[in-house]
């Protein structure tokens, strides 16, 4: 299958071409993204994969659709920038990330409140350097400080368990009411 991909940098089509040794698709990168502006790049693939900034409202949709396409991926759990209803009354299938690691996510927001908080880019920096001086560059201990956590979905829990483990007091605020929790 010819497969238009949008929004890729050198990392992404590594990890796609990479991912794709095995099916073999015919990957075509443009690092632009997909709007009403770019869809006629798309003309004469089957598929498309996207993730935002792309918009894929009704117009664009057309377009796609027009151009022959008929798959729709999009390389992130959230879809609130496609027109779903209109891709489906154009007879277009959208797929999606289902989710995201919460704990990668949330070990990588720990990681870097530890760098910020320890001041590493710049103990880094100064090492690269030569300059072993610690001046300015002492953090504190998360142990017994309190940490606000705003949201409360899976990737918010996670990292108030991580930081539980620091031994900290946790304030935490959701939009949603989650029961069981």
């Amino acid at each position: 299958m010819r497969v238009a991909v949008f929004n890729t940098r050198s990392f992404d089509q590594h990890a796609l071409e990479q991912a794709n040794a095995v099916y073999r698709h015919d990957l075509v990168f443009f690092e632009t993204e997909l709007t009403r502006k770019t869809a006629a790049l798309a003309a004469g693939f089957e598929a498309v994969s996207i993730k935002t900034p792309s918009l894929l409202d009704d117009q664009t949709l057309r377009v796609l659709s027009q151009g022959g396409t008929r798959w729709i991926s999009l390389r992130s759990a959230g879809f609130d920038y496609v027109d779903i209803a209109a891709a489906h009354r154009l007879g277009q299938v959208v797929v999606r990330v289902p989710a995201y690691s919460p704990y990668a996510i949330a070990e990588h927001t720990v990681g870097l409140m530890l760098a910020l908080n320890r001041k590493i880019h710049r103990a880094y920096a100064r090492v690269r350097e030569g300059n072993l001086s610690l001046e300015g560059l002492v953090g504190f201990d998360l142990h017994g400080r309190t940490a606000g956590i705003i949201g409360t979905g899976k990737i918010g829990t996670a990292v108030a368990k991580i930081l539980h483990g620091f031994s900290c007091s946790l304030l935490a605020y959701s939009r949603t009411r989650r029961r069981n929790a």
